[in-house]
């Protein structure tokens, strides 16, 4: 007999118990090659080339042409008033 047919002559429960026993050898499997693809990755990760292919030093550049924001300054007076009309618009 071969072993197919060895298989099929088996109960349900017996084939079921193979099925699973099989799925999770693959996936096991499949698991330990995804976990060294992931290291192989890591190191290959080189932090200074990603740095240059941002082009870190070259947004810092552009930004300092860029006008800034700068937040008015308010009296006291003019402070109290604002809060005093906005109390009288609750």
């Amino acid at each position: 007999m071969t072993f197919l047919q060895e298989l099929q002559n088996q109960s349900e429960r017996k084939k079921k118990i193979i099925l699973w026993f099989a799925v999770a050898v693959i996936g096991l499997g499949l698991f330990i090659l995804f976990v060294k693809n992931i290291q192989k990755r890591m190191e290959k990760f080189q932090k200074e080339r990603i740095i240059e292919e941002l082009q870190l030093p070259k947004l810092e550049e552009g930004f300092k042409n860029v006008p800034g924001f700068e937040v008015p300054k308010i009296e006291k007076e003019e402070f109290k008033k604002i809060q005093d009309i906005i109390k009288e618009s609750q």
